[in-house]
C-alpha cells in the first residue's frame, strides 16, 4: 500500500470511529474510559493519524457495542440495522423461516418462469431420478440431472473436479450451472439435484429463486435399500451385509438437513409408496 493510499485508510477508518461514536452519543472521555484506550490515542485515530492494532480497534469496537466487522463495513442504513438485531436472536430454523416469509413477501423467490423449472432435492434413493424423468415426460419438458451439467461445465467428471478444485471449486460450478439451466429453460424443466446442495446456503437460495423445489423424503432404510437395488454397493460390507454404520450415517445426514429439506416450496413423502402413487403426489405438488 502506498503512503497516500495508507493515509486515506487511515483517514476513513478515524471517520468511522467518529461517525459510530456520534450515533452512540459517547463522548471521546467515554468511549476512552469503556476501552481502556487513551483520549490522547482516539483523538489520532480520529484524526487520521494513529497507529491502529487490531486489539485497539477490537477494545473500541467492544466500547461501541459493536463488531470490529461492522466497524471496518459500511455503516448499515438504520432500517437494515434494526432488522439485522432481530435476526440475530433467531436460531438457524427460525432464519430459514424468517427468510421464505421475505421472500413470499417482497418477490425475492419470485424469478420470472420459476415455477416452469422444477428441482427435485433429497438423499439417494428417494426416487429423484426416476420421478424427475417420468415427471418431465408428463409435462413436455427437458429432463435435467445437474451433477451431469456440473461435469459439462467443467470439461471433466465430478471425482477430477474435486480432486482438483475441492468442494470451493465444485460449488462454483454447480452455481454456474445452475444459472445457465435457468437461463436456458425458461419455458420448463424438471432436474435433479445432488442431496448436498442444500448445504451449501448461497447455493440453496439460488436454486430456490430460480427453481420451484420439491423435497423427496423417505426413511432412511428405504433411502438404503433403493440404492443398494440401483446397484451402488457402497453400504454393503462384504460379509456382513448392510452396515449399521452406514445406516447410522445416513440417519445423521438425514437428521442434519432435515430443516434445510424442509425449505422446499413442497414435499412428496415416497415412503411405502409406489412409483405410480409417488408420481401422482408429485403431480400434484407441483405448479
Amino acid at each position: 500500500m502506498t503512503d497516500p493510499e495508507a493515509k486515506a485508510t487511515l483517514a476513513e477508518l478515524g471517520a468511522r470511529v467518529r461517525a459510530w461514536r456520534a450515533r452512540r452519543g459517547m463522548t471521546r472521555k467515554q468511549l476512552a474510559a469503556d476501552s481502556g484506550l487513551s483520549e490522547r490515542f482516539l483523538a489520532d485515530v480520529e484524526g487520521g493519524k494513529g497507529n491502529v492494532s487490531i486489539n485497539s480497534l477490537e477494545a473500541a469496537a467492544q466500547a461501541l457495542n459493536i463488531t470490529i466487522l461492522e466497524l471496518l463495513q459500511d455503516a448499515p442504513r438504520p432500517a437494515l440495522a434494526r432488522l439485522h438485531g432481530l435476526l440475530s436472536r433467531l436460531d438457524e430454523a427460525q432464519l430459514d423461516h424468517a427468510y421464505a416469509q421475505l421472500a413470499g413477501s417482497f418477490g425475492l423467490a419470485d424469478e420470472q418462469g420459476r415455477e416452469k423449472r422444477i428441482a427435485l432435492i433429497g438423499l439417494r434413493g428417494a426416487g429423484k431420478s426416476t420421478l424427475g424423468a417420468q415427471l418431465a415426460a408428463q409435462r413436455g419438458v427437458p429432463f435435467i440431472e445437474l451433477d451431469r451439467e456440473i461435469e459439462r461445465e467443467a470439461g471433466t467428471s465430478m471425482n477430477e473436479i474435486l480432486l482438483l478444485h475441492g468442494q470451493a471449486g465444485y460449488r462454483r460450478y454447480e452455481r454456474r450451472a445452475l444459472l445457465r439451466i435457468a437461463e436456458d429453460h425458461a419455458q420448463g424443466v424438471v432436474m435433479t439435484t445432488g442431496g448436498s446442495i442444500v448445504s451449501e446456503r448461497e447455493t440453496f437460495d439460488l436454486l430456490q429463486s430460480h427453481f420451484y423445489c420439491v423435497w423427496l423424503k423417505a426413511s432412511p432404510e428405504e433411502h438404503m435399500t433403493r440404492v443398494v437395488a440401483q446397484g451402488d454397493m457402497r453400504p454393503f460390507d462384504s460379509t456382513r451385509g448392510a452396515t449399521n454404520e452406514a445406516l447410522d450415517d445416513l440417519r445423521r445426514i438425514l437428521a442434519s438437513r432435515e430443516a434445510l429439506y424442509a425449505r422446499a416450496d413442497a414435499v412428496v413423502d415416497t415412503a411405502a409408496r409406489t412409483t405410480k402413487q409417488s408420481l401422482k403426489d408429485l403431480e400434484r405438488a407441483v405448479p
